[in-house]
């Protein structure tokens, strides 16, 4: 009994077999249940048919004269305009080595003949279906791609535009603070050191917007960093912040890494900066840097004694604008974790965290080596 190919599977089939009869019968076929068909006679008309309209599937004889069913699916592997065209070779032979050919060829099934009708029209609706969700994935990744750029497109735009306006609050404020130094000692006063932190903290947010906005542009220029250098200019670009919290920072020599400096600088700076702000409040802060050389890689760790993450909520810390904590207790503009993650995917690998709650915490990614160096 005839299987029928699902009515919601349409497709345009070229079949490729130099016995008319075979084209006949394979025609005749798939006509009968509403399958669009085209047929060559030779490899170099099916390839040349294949390239001005290219078909939704192909089945293809190997044993042909001229140009075997073999040579004509690697040449249309090799053409981009029909190298995603799925390819059922369809052949007498029934060998193992036959097969291992063909699908080393770049077929996508095998069929033996005599076939089965219901063989074939089973296995060209499976691959007329994987056809469909692979155009439909591919769809919805360029949707996705676009959406994304449109947003960090906005994203910069906006805090662009949002900086010079709030540049002009926090001047304004701080002329009348000089303007009339009395203001000092008047019930103002205040009101004038409220507008100067809430200025400060929306400055603060713009300037993790446009960092999250730019780690997730086009593939930033890589060249070897050195991991000590790097780490020098880290600890004087948060001294102020160290000295404060009397925060012990702890490293040892560094390897040199391949990336973006900018970037990577930002990505310790933050991890740091994080290990900082989610101290315990009756503790000395004590964060230590670690390396551990893998695969082409090296393995960093920054480690804290903080209050550390519940299990509940570790899946959820790497998400743009996830917040654990109230902003009071501990302000942040809640993406520079995941600042942090973009940065390292940009670079090829991968940040996860592991933490206790109450013991601390620990941010670990890795980053690839430069090529001399191995990892």
């Amino acid at each position: 009994m005839n299987s029928p190919v699902d009515a919601s599977v349409k497709g345009d089939i070229l079949i490729v077999d130099d016995t008319p009869d075979n084209l006949r019968l394979l025609s005749a076929m798939l006509g009968r249940h509403q399958l669009g068909v085209r047929k060559a006679l030779t490899g170099q008309w099916a390839i040349a048919a294949a390239q001005v309209a290219p078909p939704d599937l192909i089945l293809l004889d190997i044993k042909m004269p001229e140009m075997s069913g073999y040579e004509v699916c690697q040449r249309l592997k090799a053409d981009p305009t029909t190298e995603a065209i799925p390819v059922i070779f369809i052949s007498a032979l029934d060998d193992a080595i036959d097969k291992v050919k063909a699908f080393a060829a770049g077929g996508a099934d095998y069929i033996t003949k005599p076939f089965q009708e219901a063989e074939v029209l089973a296995r060209i609706a499976h691959q007329l279906e994987l056809r469909r969700l692979q155009a439909q994935l591919v769809a919805q990744n360029e949707e996705l791609v676009r959406s994304n750029r449109e947003l960090e497109q906005f994203a910069s735009v906006v805090s662009h535009d949002l900086q010079q306006p709030l540049q002009s609050i926090l001047g304004y404020t701080k002329l009348i603070s000089l303007a009339w130094p009395d203001i000092q000692q008047s019930p103002a006063r205040p009101y004038l050191e409220n507008i100067l932190e809430a200025s400060g903290r929306m400055q603060q947010m713009i300037q993790d917007w446009l960092a999250y906005a730019q780690a997730g542009q086009a593939q930033p220029p890589m060249a070897p960093v050195d991991g000590n250098a790097l780490m020098d200019q880290v600890m004087l670009n948060l001294k102020a912040a160290l000295t404060d919290t009397g925060a012990e920072l702890i490293y040892g020599d560094l390897p040199k890494v391949m990336g973006n400096e900018v970037q990577l600088m930002q990505l310790f700076q933050n991890l740091i900066s994080n290990a900082l702000k989610f101290a315990k409040p009756d503790m000395r802060p004590q964060i230590t840097v670690s390396v551990d050389p893998q695969p082409q890689a090296w393995r960093f760790g920054i480690h804290d004694n903080g209050i550390g993450i519940s299990a509940e909520h570790l899946g959820q810390i790497f998400e743009a604008f996830q917040r654990l904590h109230d902003a009071q207790t501990y302000p942040g503009s809640g993406i520079g974790l995941a600042t942090c993650q973009k940065i390292v995917e940009c670079h090829g690998g991968r940040i996860w965290a592991e933490s206790q709650l109450g013991l601390g915490s620990t941010f670990y990614f890795t980053l690839p080596a430069p090529p001399s160096d191995g990892g």
